[in-house]
Formats: C-alpha cells, sequence, structure tokens
C-alpha cells in the first residue's frame, strides 16, 4: 500500500464565535490561554469552509483536497458512492459559556427541496438570508464531557400551557386558550407560529411579564429565562425554557438530534457529530436570519420528553452511541496495559480523539505505528484497512456506519 494511506495526524481548524469557552478547548488540547479569546469549535472533517490539515509525504494538505483525489482509498467504495465522494459528517468539541440559538435542521426531502427551490430563485449560497446552502440533512448527536444543559424538543401542550401561564397569564392569554382548546401537536404548532409571528409591541409587554414573575419564582425554568433574558432582552426566545424541554446531559451520556427537532444547546463542553452540512432554519435568540414560514414546515411538533442516551457495550474496549443517521456513527474507546482495541478489516473514513491518556495507532498492513495523545486526533482511511489501538487512553471514534 501506499505511504498516503497510513493514519495520519489532524490538524484542526477552531472556531471563535461569542458564545464559546475563553478556557475549555484550549484545556483540552493543552495549550495556554490567554483568557481573552472564546474557542467554541474545534472542527475534525473536511468541510470546505474549514477543512482539518493532513500531511502527507511531508506536505501539509487540505482534508477535502486528499479525498478529492483519492475518494475511494480515504473514504471507502460505499461511503464515496453514497455521499458523492464527500465525507458525510463533520466532528467538533464543542464548549458553550454563552447560549446558542434556537434551532432545527431539515431531512433530506426537505433539505434537497429547499436547496432546488433557493437556487432557482438566484439567492447566492453566501446570502445572510439563505435557508439551504447545501442538500443535505443535518442530524447531530452530542455527547457530554462535562455536565451539557440544553433546551431540546417540545413540552408536552398541557405542560406549557401551565408553565407560559405562570410566567405570561395576562399577555399571552389569546395563546393560552389555543393551547386549551387544542392540548395537542396542531395546538403546540398554533401557539409557536403565534409566538414567532408577534408584533415587536407585543413582545415587549410579554417578556417583561415574563421577566417580572420569573423573579418571584423559583425553578430552573425561572432561572433560565431569567439568564436568557440577560443575553438577549429584546427576543421571544427567552420564553423558551417554558416550551422546551430543559435537560442536563451528564458526562459519558449523550442526545441524538434527528431533522426537525428544535433544540437550543446553553452551556457545557462535548464531542459533537454531524451531517456534514450548513443548512440551519433558527427560532430565536439570534440576530441572525429567522424565517417563520420554512421553520414551521420543517420542524416536529411532536412533545415528547427527551431521553439521553447512554453508550452500549459493543466489546470489552468499545461503548458505542446508538443513533439513527446514515452519515455517522459515534463510539467511545478505553485501552489500557492488558487491553488492545482491534478494529474491523473493511471501515470507512475513521476519526479518532484522544481525550484522555497516550495512544498508539498501530497499523498492521503497513506495519506502521503513530503516536497520539491527549487533544490529538488521527484520520484512519479505508485502505490502511484492520487497525490497532494499544496505550492507556480515552478515545472518541467517528465513523460512517457500514
Amino acid at each position: 500500500m501506499n505511504e498516503p494511506f497510513r493514519p495520519v495526524l489532524l490538524d484542526n481548524p477552531v472556531q471563535t464565535y461569542s458564545w464559546g469557552s475563553k478556557t475549555a478547548i484550549q484545556k483540552l488540547l493543552g495549550q495556554k490561554t490567554n483568557g481573552q479569546t472564546p474557542w467554541a469549535e474545534l472542527w475534525m472533517g473536511a468541510h470546505p469552509k474549514a477543512p482539518s490539515m493532513v500531511e502527507i509525504n511531508g506536505h501539509k494538505t487540505a482534508l477535502d483536497q486528499w479525498i478529492k483525489q483519492y475518494p475511494e482509498e480515504v473514504l471507502g467504495k460505499y461511503s464515496a458512492e453514497t455521499f458523492d465522494k464527500t465525507l458525510p459528517y463533520l466532528f467538533k468539541v464543542l464548549a458553550a459559556d454563552q447560549p446558542l440559538s434556537i434551532q432545527a435542521h431539515p431531512d433530506r426531502n426537505s433539505a434537497r427541496q429547499g436547496f432546488a427551490r433557493e437556487n432557482r430563485l438566484g439567492i447566492p449560497v453566501d446570502a445572510p438570508h439563505r435557508n439551504y446552502r447545501d442538500p443535505w440533512p443535518k442530524p447531530e448527536l452530542i455527547c457530554a464531557i462535562e455536565p451539557f444543559e440544553a433546551m431540546i424538543g417540545f413540552r408536552g401542550a398541557n405542560e406549557i400551557k401551565d408553565l407560559i401561564t405562570r410566567f405570561c397569564p395576562e399577555n399571552l392569554g389569546t395563546e393560552i386558550r389555543m393551547l386549551e382548546q387544542r392540548p395537542d401537536e396542531k395546538g403546540i404548532k398554533r401557539f409557536f407560529y403565534a409566538l414567532m409571528t408577534m408584533e415587536s409591541h407585543r413582545c415587549e409587554k410579554i417578556i417583561d411579564e415574563a421577566i417580572v414573575n420569573a423573579k418571584k419564582t423559583e425553578s430552573a425554568e425561572a432561572d433560565w429565562i431569567k439568564r436568557l433574558y440577560g443575553f438577549y432582552p429584546g427576543d421571544t426566545g427567552v420564553l423558551a425554557p417554558a416550551f422546551l424541554n430543559l435537560v442536563t446531559i451528564e458526562p459519558g451520556q449523550a442526545a441524538f438530534l434527528a431533522p426537525g427537532v428544535i433544540h437550543a444547546y446553553l452551556y457545557g463542553a462535548g464531542m459533537e457529530i454531524m451531517a456534514n452540512s450548513d443548512n440551519v432554519l433558527r427560532g430565536g435568540l439570534t440576530q441572525k436570519h429567522i424565517d417563520p414560514e420554512e421553520l414551521m414546515r420543517v420542524l416536529d411538533f411532536s412533545p415528547r420528553p427527551l431521553k439521553t442516551i447512554a453508550p452500549q457495550r459493543a466489546d470489552t474496549c468499545e461503548e458505542t452511541y446508538p443513533a439513527d443517521a446514515k452519515e455517522f456513527a459515534l463510539s467511545r474507546i478505553k485501552v489500557g496495559r492488558t487491553k488492545q482495541w482491534q478494529g474491523p478489516e473493511v471501515h470507512s473514513a475513521e476519526i479518532l480523539f484522544c481525550i484522555k491518556g497516550n495512544a498508539v495507532i498501530k497499523d498492521r498492513k503497513n506495519d506502521f505505528s503513530l503516536p497520539v495523545r491527549s487533544g490529538r486526533s488521527v484520520l484512519v482511511p479505508a485502505a490502511a484497512g484492520k487497525y490497532k489501538i494499544a496505550g492507556d487512553a480515552v478515545l472518541y471514534r467517528a465513523r460512517v456506519p457500514l
């Protein structure tokens, strides 16, 4: 086998969004922090906006370009054919000190139709008001590496009615009656649409009333309403803790977000894996473009309490996180002095992120070993074949399910 198809270290870009942490990712990578710059996401993958870099025969090249040159060798035959010769997932370390926007992502059909429709309308792909920047769906999974707080999915209609009545009994009377008349998905949809399309003068009164009542209330919902108000004082998304499920994902647990599930990450750090798409439809807590009509088309209004995902034992070293996604799978591998992990002969392009300790990636086909320490990541191309992980370490493994 030619040298380019051995495991390779990744040099990954950092996204410095304003909501990021000034310490979490830096500490994880073993880098000094200036305490000034927020590091929000470390990207591991081949997204054309910010691809990881790999060193091949002494030369640095972008991962998306390496894949373009050798699609089957890097991705494997199945992934290359199924995902148009692109790596279908983006793997991240995410660290949030401030809330992210309320948002949802499209399914496969919505993404294809929306992308084609906006192309026909001549909307530039990078236009701020564009909804669909590619034809791909965007399921995602977040695995907490420290307690991770989020809002995920709609509460039940009766629970929403009770909470909204607690915080906005006067100025949301009409919307409360919507929920009383239809305590089901249609009632939730009518309530949410009314909130999304409300006149600004009503929004101000509603938010003012909610804050007054939140200050009199001791509850997780009241605490988050007050905290969100501090970041977005004029945004009706401040009320989201009263109609979305508040969730704390404990370290080692995960949450899977199917297309159409409304959510907002609030605080914490985790390993995130998602389909390699830029399609985001926002619904609040943001100054970016919001398209209420399109958001309503993609949202799933089914009320369901979110169940966090506990990892399932695959073998003595590996635990997997179940997720209904064609584009990605995530697992956690622990190796020690008496335990080595053995990978399959046939696999896709796999990214390994070492979160603790030191490991060695052993490529048997090429008689090659690559050391990796905490904070570093490795891509194992499909053409490398069967490989082992030895050492004393914990790693997260991203791959395409075959």
